[in-house]
Protein backbone atom coordinates (compact mmCIF):
# COMPACT_ATOMS: atom_id res chain seq x y z
CA UNK A 1 0.00 0.00 0.00
CA UNK A 2 1.18 3.03 -0.63
CA UNK A 3 0.53 6.02 1.16
CA UNK A 4 0.82 10.12 -0.15
CA UNK A 5 -0.36 13.12 2.22
CA UNK A 6 -1.52 16.16 0.36
CA UNK A 7 -2.21 19.15 1.21
CA UNK A 8 -4.89 21.04 0.23
CA UNK A 9 -5.73 24.85 -0.18
CA UNK A 10 -9.07 25.65 -0.78
CA UNK A 11 -11.69 28.33 -0.90
CA UNK A 12 -12.27 29.40 2.59
CA UNK A 13 -15.98 29.63 2.10
CA UNK A 14 -15.94 26.23 0.33
CA UNK A 15 -13.80 23.99 3.17
CA UNK A 16 -16.57 21.84 4.38
CA UNK A 17 -17.97 21.10 1.01
CA UNK A 18 -14.34 20.77 -0.77
CA UNK A 19 -13.47 18.00 2.16
CA UNK A 20 -16.65 16.24 2.23
CA UNK A 21 -15.93 15.88 -2.14
CA UNK A 22 -12.24 14.97 -1.58
CA UNK A 23 -13.54 12.32 1.47
CA UNK A 24 -15.82 11.07 -1.88
CA UNK A 25 -12.96 10.05 -3.75
CA UNK A 26 -11.89 6.51 -4.71
CA UNK A 27 -8.66 6.22 -2.79
CA UNK A 28 -8.64 8.99 -0.43
CA UNK A 29 -8.97 7.53 3.32
CA UNK A 30 -9.33 10.64 5.24
CA UNK A 31 -9.27 14.08 5.43
CA UNK A 32 -8.81 16.79 7.89
CA UNK A 33 -9.52 19.80 8.41
CA UNK A 34 -6.33 22.19 9.95
CA UNK A 35 -5.00 25.59 10.98
CA UNK A 36 -1.94 26.90 9.84
CA UNK A 37 -0.76 27.84 5.92
CA UNK A 38 -3.26 25.04 4.44
CA UNK A 39 -6.85 24.48 5.16
CA UNK A 40 -7.52 20.12 4.21
CA UNK A 41 -5.17 17.44 4.57
CA UNK A 42 -5.85 14.12 2.31
CA UNK A 43 -4.94 10.78 2.92
CA UNK A 44 -4.30 8.81 -0.13
CA UNK A 45 -3.57 5.17 -0.08
CA UNK A 46 -3.33 3.05 -3.03
CA UNK A 47 -1.47 -0.11 -4.27
CA UNK A 48 0.39 1.62 -7.22
CA UNK A 49 2.12 4.73 -7.38
CA UNK A 50 0.69 5.65 -11.00
CA UNK A 51 -2.89 5.49 -9.03
CA UNK A 52 -1.29 8.19 -6.99
CA UNK A 53 -1.59 10.33 -10.29
CA UNK A 54 -5.24 9.25 -11.05
CA UNK A 55 -6.22 10.21 -7.35
CA UNK A 56 -4.60 13.41 -7.31
CA UNK A 57 -4.14 14.89 -10.62
CA UNK A 58 -7.13 13.31 -12.60
CA UNK A 59 -9.60 14.23 -9.48
CA UNK A 60 -9.17 15.67 -6.50
CA UNK A 61 -7.17 18.75 -8.22
CA UNK A 62 -10.41 19.17 -10.15
CA UNK A 63 -12.65 19.10 -6.96
CA UNK A 64 -14.14 22.82 -7.54
CA UNK A 65 -13.43 24.89 -4.67
CA UNK A 66 -9.73 23.54 -4.57
CA UNK A 67 -7.22 26.05 -5.34
CA UNK A 68 -3.56 24.31 -4.82
CA UNK A 69 -2.33 21.38 -3.58
CA UNK A 70 1.20 19.65 -2.24
CA UNK A 71 1.68 16.06 -1.98
CA UNK A 72 4.02 14.14 -0.37
CA UNK A 73 4.49 10.47 -0.90
CA UNK A 74 5.42 8.33 1.96
CA UNK A 75 8.19 5.82 2.15
CA UNK A 76 8.38 4.39 5.72
CA UNK A 77 5.44 4.42 8.33
CA UNK A 78 6.13 4.72 12.57
CA UNK A 79 3.26 4.63 14.44
CA UNK A 80 3.01 3.57 18.28
CA UNK A 81 1.55 0.72 17.08
CA UNK A 82 4.22 -0.42 15.37
CA UNK A 83 7.42 0.71 17.99
CA UNK A 84 5.05 -1.69 20.61
CA UNK A 85 4.93 -4.66 18.30
CA UNK A 86 8.74 -4.21 17.51
CA UNK A 87 9.89 -4.23 21.06
CA UNK A 88 7.02 -6.63 22.55
CA UNK A 89 8.47 -9.54 24.44
CA UNK A 90 5.43 -11.43 23.23
CA UNK A 91 4.08 -11.10 26.79
CA UNK A 92 0.78 -10.39 27.64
Amino acid sequence: MITAIVFVKAETARIPEVAEAIAALEGVSEVYSVTGQIDLIALVRVRRHEDIAVVVSDQLNKVSGVVDTETHIAYRAYSRHDLESAFSLGLD
